[in-house]
């Protein structure tokens, strides 16, 4: 499903992809993440994805223009997860409605895996 806005020049519409990838790049700049996990569920093993591949641990969904994001997440060891998933909640709250004009309704935290930063 697409988000959609009507202005006074036409209808913008903005698919769940882009806001997926959107997402997950404002989640990389957070305080705390490592970065994106992508869950082999076959080995049950997050594997961390690089910078171009981080949609693959982000779900958007948009329904009746309200957004939904999950984030499957891989975080530094030594860090408070609670702190860290605040910091998301809210950076990523401030700017996906900034960059859409669209409201969050909800996002969903799954922490994957703890990683050292050395």
């Amino acid at each position: 499903m697409k988000g959609h806005m009507d202005t006074n020049k036409g209808k913008i519409s903005i698919d769940q992809n882009v806001l997926a990838k959107y997402a997950g790049i404002c989640a990389l700049e957070c305080f705390g993440i490592v970065g994106m996990a992508s869950v082999n569920m076959k080995h049950g093993i997050a594997d961390l994805l690089s910078r171009e591949h981080v949609k693959k641990g982000v779900r958007a969904v948009i329904n009746d223009n309200k957004i939904t994001v999950d984030f499957h997440i891989i975080v530094a060891y030594g860090v408070s997860i609670a702190v860290v998933a605040e910091n998301l909640i809210d950076t990523v709250t401030y700017k996906i409605e900034e960059f859409t004009g669209l409201e969050v309704e909800k996002i969903n935290i799954y922490v994957e895996g703890v990683r050292s930063l050395d």
